[in-house]
């Protein structure tokens, strides 16, 4: 069976469950998977019972995929993702965003929890990605599938200036403060060396992760509009380095979920 068979065959499957026609699709990071609790008509079925998905191994993700209402739209929403550190290739990382599409997702969009690198950063901000640095495996290596999308896709824009815009616009109107910046991801599962976070400030990025890169580009190599918050739950600056642990990523983040969750609402509302 070819990956377009696969990706066919599971959105089949995710219809006859009820997942008809979504306009949105979201990606939900570490410590971030409250949106969820908004999903009005909700229906939910775990990865595992899901053909041809991988199974999250990451204690804070739900490993749940979710279809129903919000922001006045119908929306499919993964509560925890999967990440190249967990042993999975990315086209493995990719399949999910690629059922998606074929389901009928008209824009993507993002969140994850990142280490800020920008010294103007604090603890707790959300910071808008108007791009980023990808060194993770590229998703899109080996054959190409010609009736998926072409052989070189065009990252200009990789995040939609359009949906930038406008949730600027939302967010000033509803009093919260947004960054904006550069996301870089590494294959992880450490968190990085004060050295690691010089040399990442150094080539361009704002805020590091481990996860988001390949699926924006799964996302574009298929021309679907992307948009992606990064909540900084640390700091790779010097002199503000500290320990760090999942549990205290998780608890950051959780912090301004809340606001997030509000623009992100709007914004779907609107695109």
């Amino acid at each position: 069976m070819d990956t377009l068979e696969k990706i066919k065959r599971t959105a089949d499957f995710l219809r006859s469950h009820g997942f008809v026609a979504p306009e949105a699709g979201i990606v939900l990071g570490t410590g971030l998977g409250g949106l969820t609790t908004e999903i009005e008509n909700e229906i939910e079925i775990d990865y595992a019972k899901i053909p041809g998905f991988p199974v999250s191994t990451v204690r804070s993700h739900a490993g749940k995929l979710f279809y129903g209402d919000f922001g006045g739209r119908k929306i499919v929403a993964m509560s925890g993702r999967f990440h190249y550190y967990e042993g999975y290739g990315s086209d493995q990382i990719a399949f999910p965003i690629r059922v998606m599409i074929e389901l009928g997702i008209k824009a993507l969009f993002l969140s994850n929890a990142s280490g800020g690198t920008n010294p103007s950063f604090s603890i707790g901000d959300i910071m808008i990605v108007t791009d980023h640095i990808n060194l993770l495996p590229n998703p899109l290596i080996g054959p190409n599938d010609d009736r998926i999308g072409p052989r070189f896709p065009d990252m200009s824009e990789p995040y939609d200036k359009k949906l930038i815009a406008k949730a600027d616009e939302i967010a000033a109107r509803l009093g919260i403060k947004v960054q904006h910046g550069t996301y870089l991801s590494t294959t992880g599962p450490t968190f990085e060396t004060p050295a690691e976070y010089r040399h990442f400030r150094i080539i361009g990025a704002d805020a590091v992760g481990m996860s988001t890169t390949p699926e924006v580009i799964i996302a574009r190599h298929r021309h679907i509009p992307c948009f992606a918050f990064s909540i900084i739950t640390d700091l790779g600056v010097d002199g503000k380095i500290e320990y760090i642990t999942e549990e205290f990523v998780q608890q950051a983040a959780a912090k301004s979920e809340v606001q997030m969750r509000k623009i992100m609402k709007e914004l779907i509302a609107s695109f």
